[in-house]
Protein backbone atom coordinates (compact mmCIF):
# COMPACT_ATOMS: atom_id res chain seq x y z
CA UNK A 1 0.00 0.00 0.00
CA UNK A 2 1.02 3.78 -0.62
CA UNK A 3 2.04 6.28 1.80
CA UNK A 4 -1.62 8.38 1.04
CA UNK A 5 -3.46 4.85 1.55
CA UNK A 6 -1.85 3.91 4.63
CA UNK A 7 -2.25 7.49 6.09
CA UNK A 8 -6.86 6.85 4.69
CA UNK A 9 -6.54 3.50 7.09
CA UNK A 10 -4.89 5.09 10.10
CA UNK A 11 -7.38 7.89 10.11
CA UNK A 12 -10.46 5.57 9.34
CA UNK A 13 -8.84 3.64 12.66
CA UNK A 14 -8.64 6.12 14.62
CA UNK A 15 -11.81 7.63 13.65
CA UNK A 16 -13.73 4.63 14.89
CA UNK A 17 -12.45 5.29 18.38
CA UNK A 18 -13.99 8.05 18.05
CA UNK A 19 -17.42 7.29 16.31
CA UNK A 20 -19.66 7.41 19.32
CA UNK A 21 -18.22 10.55 20.48
CA UNK A 22 -19.38 13.90 20.46
CA UNK A 23 -18.86 15.95 17.31
CA UNK A 24 -15.55 17.70 17.70
CA UNK A 25 -12.94 19.17 14.85
CA UNK A 26 -10.76 15.97 15.27
CA UNK A 27 -13.70 13.85 14.78
CA UNK A 28 -14.33 15.65 11.58
CA UNK A 29 -11.04 15.79 10.35
CA UNK A 30 -10.29 11.79 10.89
CA UNK A 31 -13.28 11.10 8.74
CA UNK A 32 -13.23 13.35 6.66
CA UNK A 33 -9.77 12.14 5.81
CA UNK A 34 -9.94 8.52 5.86
CA UNK A 35 -11.77 9.16 2.88
CA UNK A 36 -10.36 12.35 1.38
CA UNK A 37 -7.36 10.63 1.22
CA UNK A 38 -8.28 7.47 -1.04
CA UNK A 39 -9.58 10.22 -3.79
CA UNK A 40 -6.13 12.33 -3.47
CA UNK A 41 -4.29 8.71 -4.03
CA UNK A 42 -6.94 8.11 -6.88
CA UNK A 43 -5.46 11.53 -8.60
CA UNK A 44 -1.95 10.47 -7.98
CA UNK A 45 -2.61 7.10 -9.91
CA UNK A 46 -4.75 8.71 -12.58
CA UNK A 47 -7.62 6.93 -11.51
CA UNK A 48 -11.04 7.94 -13.22
CA UNK A 49 -12.14 11.30 -12.77
CA UNK A 50 -15.72 10.26 -11.95
CA UNK A 51 -13.96 8.08 -9.07
CA UNK A 52 -11.80 11.19 -8.00
CA UNK A 53 -15.04 13.01 -7.89
CA UNK A 54 -17.08 10.29 -6.37
CA UNK A 55 -14.78 10.20 -3.09
CA UNK A 56 -14.64 13.58 -3.01
CA UNK A 57 -18.57 14.01 -2.92
CA UNK A 58 -18.71 11.29 -0.26
CA UNK A 59 -15.65 12.56 1.93
CA UNK A 60 -17.45 16.28 1.95
CA UNK A 61 -20.77 14.29 3.05
CA UNK A 62 -18.90 12.99 5.98
CA UNK A 63 -17.46 16.57 7.33
CA UNK A 64 -20.84 17.36 6.84
CA UNK A 65 -22.77 14.50 8.73
CA UNK A 66 -19.68 14.68 11.25
CA UNK A 67 -20.83 17.76 12.93
CA UNK A 68 -24.51 16.27 13.83
CA UNK A 69 -26.78 19.37 13.06
CA UNK A 70 -29.80 18.87 10.94
CA UNK A 71 -28.76 21.21 8.56
CA UNK A 72 -25.85 19.77 8.16
CA UNK A 73 -27.55 15.83 8.15
CA UNK A 74 -29.65 17.74 5.22
CA UNK A 75 -26.81 18.66 3.16
CA UNK A 76 -24.77 15.71 4.12
CA UNK A 77 -27.63 13.32 2.30
CA UNK A 78 -26.99 15.58 -0.33
CA UNK A 79 -23.50 15.39 -0.48
CA UNK A 80 -23.66 11.72 -0.58
CA UNK A 81 -26.83 11.39 -3.02
CA UNK A 82 -24.38 13.42 -5.30
CA UNK A 83 -21.75 10.92 -5.02
CA UNK A 84 -24.18 7.71 -5.67
CA UNK A 85 -24.38 9.07 -8.85
CA UNK A 86 -21.18 9.91 -9.88
CA UNK A 87 -20.50 6.28 -8.79
CA UNK A 88 -23.67 5.26 -10.80
CA UNK A 89 -22.30 7.44 -13.83
CA UNK A 90 -18.90 5.92 -13.34
CA UNK A 91 -20.37 2.00 -13.69
CA UNK A 92 -21.93 2.87 -16.82
CA UNK A 93 -19.19 4.55 -18.32
CA UNK A 94 -16.63 2.16 -17.90
CA UNK A 95 -15.00 0.53 -20.98
CA UNK A 96 -16.54 -2.88 -19.31
CA UNK A 97 -19.59 -2.05 -18.58
CA UNK A 98 -22.38 -4.07 -20.00
CA UNK A 99 -26.01 -3.24 -18.72
CA UNK A 100 -27.11 -6.92 -19.88
CA UNK A 101 -25.26 -8.39 -16.97
CA UNK A 102 -27.68 -6.75 -14.59
CA UNK A 103 -30.08 -8.84 -15.94
CA UNK A 104 -27.77 -12.12 -15.24
CA UNK A 105 -28.32 -11.04 -11.37
CA UNK A 106 -32.24 -10.27 -11.09
CA UNK A 107 -32.51 -11.64 -7.29
CA UNK A 108 -29.88 -9.11 -6.77
CA UNK A 109 -31.51 -6.28 -8.34
CA UNK A 110 -35.12 -7.63 -7.10
CA UNK A 111 -33.88 -8.00 -3.41
CA UNK A 112 -32.71 -4.50 -3.76
CA UNK A 113 -35.54 -3.04 -4.63
CA UNK A 114 -37.71 -4.85 -2.19
CA UNK A 115 -35.49 -3.37 0.51
CA UNK A 116 -36.13 0.00 -0.87
CA UNK A 117 -39.95 0.01 -0.55
CA UNK A 118 -39.57 -1.95 2.95
CA UNK A 119 -37.38 0.89 3.97
CA UNK A 120 -38.86 3.93 2.73
CA UNK A 121 -42.20 2.28 4.24
CA UNK A 122 -40.64 2.13 7.46
CA UNK A 123 -38.59 5.54 7.47
CA UNK A 124 -41.64 7.89 6.27
CA UNK A 125 -43.45 8.50 9.36
CA UNK A 126 -40.00 8.50 11.35
CA UNK A 127 -38.16 10.47 9.63
CA UNK A 128 -39.91 13.71 10.52
CA UNK A 129 -38.55 16.86 8.52
CA UNK A 130 -36.09 14.94 6.79
CA UNK A 131 -38.89 12.50 5.34
CA UNK A 132 -37.90 14.08 1.78
CA UNK A 133 -33.99 13.88 1.98
CA UNK A 134 -34.30 10.52 3.23
CA UNK A 135 -37.35 8.85 0.70
CA UNK A 136 -35.40 10.83 -2.03
CA UNK A 137 -31.98 9.25 -1.33
CA UNK A 138 -33.10 5.72 -1.23
CA UNK A 139 -33.81 5.30 -4.56
CA UNK A 140 -30.37 6.74 -5.41
CA UNK A 141 -28.24 4.39 -3.36
CA UNK A 142 -30.10 1.71 -4.38
CA UNK A 143 -29.61 2.24 -8.03
CA UNK A 144 -26.05 2.90 -6.89
CA UNK A 145 -26.54 -1.23 -6.12
CA UNK A 146 -27.93 -1.87 -8.84
CA UNK A 147 -25.89 -0.46 -11.95
CA UNK A 148 -22.91 -1.85 -10.25
CA UNK A 149 -24.14 -5.37 -11.31
CA UNK A 150 -23.01 -3.99 -15.06
CA UNK A 151 -19.31 -4.08 -14.42
CA UNK A 152 -17.93 -8.05 -14.79
CA UNK A 153 -16.48 -9.43 -11.87
CA UNK A 154 -13.11 -10.02 -13.80
CA UNK A 155 -9.94 -8.57 -12.48
CA UNK A 156 -10.15 -5.60 -9.90
CA UNK A 157 -13.78 -4.78 -10.69
CA UNK A 158 -14.34 -8.11 -8.78
CA UNK A 159 -14.11 -5.48 -5.80
CA UNK A 160 -17.14 -3.37 -6.57
CA UNK A 161 -20.11 -5.27 -6.22
CA UNK A 162 -19.21 -6.45 -2.40
CA UNK A 163 -18.32 -2.86 -2.53
CA UNK A 164 -21.50 -1.66 -2.99
CA UNK A 165 -23.94 -4.31 -0.93
CA UNK A 166 -21.31 -3.36 2.14
CA UNK A 167 -21.96 0.34 1.26
CA UNK A 168 -25.44 -0.61 1.00
CA UNK A 169 -25.46 -2.49 4.12
CA UNK A 170 -23.67 0.80 6.16
CA UNK A 171 -26.66 2.86 5.05
CA UNK A 172 -29.16 0.46 6.17
CA UNK A 173 -27.70 0.28 9.36
CA UNK A 174 -27.34 4.50 10.04
CA UNK A 175 -31.11 4.60 9.03
CA UNK A 176 -32.07 1.96 11.40
CA UNK A 177 -29.46 3.51 14.05
CA UNK A 178 -30.83 7.27 13.88
CA UNK A 179 -34.85 6.86 13.21
CA UNK A 180 -35.57 3.36 13.75
CA UNK A 181 -34.18 2.23 17.31
CA UNK A 182 -35.35 3.76 20.17
CA UNK A 183 -33.26 5.99 22.32
CA UNK A 184 -31.24 4.05 25.01
CA UNK A 185 -31.87 0.45 22.77
CA UNK A 186 -28.79 -1.83 23.53
CA UNK A 187 -28.24 -2.10 20.11
CA UNK A 188 -27.62 1.99 19.65
CA UNK A 189 -23.66 0.87 21.57
CA UNK A 190 -23.11 -1.47 19.04
CA UNK A 191 -24.36 -0.11 15.40
CA UNK A 192 -21.51 3.03 15.54
CA UNK A 193 -19.02 0.51 15.54
CA UNK A 194 -20.65 -1.40 12.28
CA UNK A 195 -21.61 1.64 10.45
CA UNK A 196 -17.90 2.70 9.67
CA UNK A 197 -16.20 -0.32 9.18
CA UNK A 198 -18.65 -0.97 6.74
CA UNK A 199 -18.95 2.73 4.52
CA UNK A 200 -15.06 3.30 4.60
CA UNK A 201 -14.75 -0.64 3.60
CA UNK A 202 -16.91 0.13 0.53
CA UNK A 203 -15.45 3.39 -0.93
CA UNK A 204 -11.75 1.71 -0.38
CA UNK A 205 -13.48 -1.68 -2.09
CA UNK A 206 -14.02 1.11 -4.94
CA UNK A 207 -10.58 2.71 -4.87
CA UNK A 208 -9.31 -1.01 -5.42
CA UNK A 209 -11.82 -1.82 -8.48
CA UNK A 210 -10.99 1.63 -10.11
CA UNK A 211 -7.12 2.18 -9.36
Amino acid sequence: MTILVLAALACALAYLALTARPASLLRTALKTASVALLAVEAAVQSGPLLLILALSLCALGDALLSRETIGTFMAGIGAFAAGHLVYIALFLTHPSSDTALILDKPGYAWTLVILGIVMATLLAPRAGDLRGPVLAYIPIILGMGITVLALPEAGTLRWALPAAMTFIASDLILATERFLLPPGHPALRLTPYLVWPLYWGAQFGFFLAFT
